[in-house]
């Protein structure tokens, strides 16, 4: 099967598509806007299924990989929403070691729990993290478990249905839920010290869970908002931050950003990938790109096994 790249479609089309799967145009008005561009209505929802998440190009760790351990659970969030479900993968060798492992939390994008955000799971679980992953939308329904990765159009109605959960759920309380899944972490006397990595939305969680846990081991946002600022001196744990170099809405908060780490003496590193569109890591969109998605994959493994594993 083979991946298209961004390099194959009009900026123009690129544009209206990030527009559209962050919520900002509907479905109709990303297939006017293509229309224009790819002259017709026709060739405007082909352009769509070809932007859209194809999931059958996902998975790098099989779930049935005897390397992991992979399950679902519910952890409490009580000054959130009571419960959240979650997907929770350990390493195999869990039940053959007494030293505690090091754990990973894995906040999704704007969407929930798709099968990209659970193989990012599988990845660090095969590195030797213990990886928690959350479904943000689980208070809304949750994002479906079921679907043939093949059936394009059902993803596209599941990523649109997430899409709506999680803009109707309230950002705080939904941010308390982020908090107890590192409570929930924390909790268990088998596990070490704990990170947090997110993409898109889940960069915003990444950065504010800093601001919000000191005892945090490091964050490591891929294309994420930035905290608020008058928060940033509570930060105490370090950061690894990755940007795509072509992505105004979240790079325009970067200058400030970076200037109250710089004035707060805060250990960061950030990474802006040449060439790169945001959602660069996620390897189901043609927004993918493979060298600069491997790099910051090195690097946030080199950051986890600083920070986490001593």
């Amino acid at each position: 099967m083979v991946r298209k790249r961004a390099s194959d479609f009009d900026p123009e089309i690129l544009r209206l598509f990030d527009q559209y799967v962050h919520g900002k145009i509907s479905r109709r008005d990303f297939l006017d806007g293509a229309a224009r561009v790819a002259a017709g209505a026709v060739g405007a929802v082909a352009l769509l299924r070809q932007l859209l998440p194809n999931y059958a190009l996902a998975q790098h760790v099989p779930t049935d990989d005897a390397r992991i351990l992979p399950g679902y659970i519910t952890y409490a969030s009580p000054e959130g929403h009571g419960e959240i479900e979650a997907y929770l993968v350990r390493p195999a060798r869990w039940y053959q070691t007494d030293t505690p492992l090091p754990a990973v939390l894995v906040v999704h994008e704007n969407r929930g729990l798709n099968p990209y955000i659970e193989d990012v799971a599988r990845r660090f679980a095969v590195e030797g993290f213990i990886a928690l992953a959350p479904d943000g939308t689980s208070p809304g329904g949750g994002y479906p478990r079921d679907i043939d990765p093949r059936d394009i159009e059902a993803f596209e109605a599941a990523e649109a249905r997430g899409r709506e959960i999680h803009a109707s759920l309230d950002s705080e309380t939904l941010m308390e839920d982020w908090v107890a899944a590192i409570r929930y972490l924390e909790s268990d006397a088998r596990i070490g010290r704990v990170g947090v990595t997110g993409f898109c939305y889940g960069g915003l969680v990444s950065n504010v869970l800093a601001t919000r846990i000191p005892e945090l081991g490091g964050a490591v946002p891929f294309y994420g908002r930035q905290p608020p600022l008058e928060d940033v001196h509570r930060i105490q744990a370090p950061l690894l931050i990755h940007y795509a170099e072509d992505d105004p809405g979240v790079n325009e908060g970067w200058p400030e950003y970076e200037e109250a780490l710089r004035a707060h003496g805060i250990d960061y590193t950030a990474h802006i990938y040449p060439g790169t569109l945001h959602g660069f890591h996620n390897d189901t969109t043609p927004r993918y790109d493979d060298e600069a998605a491997r790099l910051a994959w090195n690097r946030t493994l080199e950051f986890f096994d600083l920070h986490l594993r001593a």
